[in-house]
C-alpha cells in the first residue's frame, strides 16, 4: 500500500532452487514495492512471506561508500554477507569491472555503478536474489552479460526474483504482472 492505494493484492508465488520469477508492470505499479517485502523491508499489509535462505537486494542505489575504492567498498559488504576477498575479486571480474577495482565509487560511470551493484550481489554469495531493474544504465554488451551471470547462478541452485521493463534473458522464468 502506498499513500492509502493498494499496489497489488492476491498475488502468489513460490520459487524453488534454479527458479526466477520476473515482475513486469508500468511504473508506479509495485515492482519494486513488492521485492521490498520480499526482502523484508516493507511490511505487507495482507499475507505473509516465507523465505529460506540469505538474500542479496540490488536496489536503485548502489550503496556502496562513494569515497572508497571499488574493491573496498564491495569487500565491506562481502564481509558482512559471509563473503571474502576472493569473492569480491571473482565478481568484479565477472561483471568486467576488475580494471577499476582500485577506483572511488563516486567515479564509476550509471553502467559501471550498476555493474559494481550486481559484482555487490555475487560477492555476498546469498542464494536468493532480489534485482531490480537490473539492467538500467547498462550497454548491450553488458545485458548479455548480465543474463549469464544469472544463468550460473540459477543453474548452481540459486533463486532470481527481478523486476524489469526489459527482457533480463531470464529463460522459462515465471511471469508476475503487476
Amino acid at each position: 500500500m502506498r499513500g492509502g492505494r493498494i499496489l497489488f493484492e492476491g498475488r502468489r508465488l513460490a520459487l524453488g532452487a534454479g527458479d526466477a520469477a520476473l515482475v513486469t508492470g508500468a511504473n508506479g505499479a509495485g515492482k519494486s514495492s513488492l521485492l521490498r517485502i520480499a526482502a523484508g523491508l516493507l511490511t505487507p499489509t495482507h499475507g505473509q512471506v516465507v523465505r529460506e535462505g540469505g538474500i542479496a537486494l540490488a536496489a536503485e542505489a548502489a550503496a556502496l561508500d562513494e569515497d572508497e575504492g571499488l574493491f573496498a567498498a564491495l569487500t565491506f559488504w562481502a564481509r558482512l554477507d559471509g563473503g571474502d576477498e576472493d569473492r569480491v575479486a571473482s565478481a568484479l571480474k565477472a561483471v568486467g569491472l576488475a580494471g577499476l577495482a582500485m577506483v572511488a565509487v563516486r567515479f564509476l560511470s550509471t553502467g559501471q555503478r550498476r555493474r559494481a551493484t550486481i559484482a555487490r550481489v555475487i560477492a555476498g554469495a546469498a542464494p536468493i536474489w532480489l534485482l531490480d531493474e537490473p539492467a538500467s544504465g547498462l550497454d548491450v554488451a553488458s545485458i548479455e552479460t548480465l543474463a549469464d551471470i544469472m544463468a550460473r547462478h540459477r543453474a548452481g541452485g540459486g533463486i532470481i526474483l527481478a523486476a524489469s521493463h526489459q527482457p533480463l534473458g531470464l529463460v522459462d522464468a515465471q511471469e508476475l504482472a503487476l
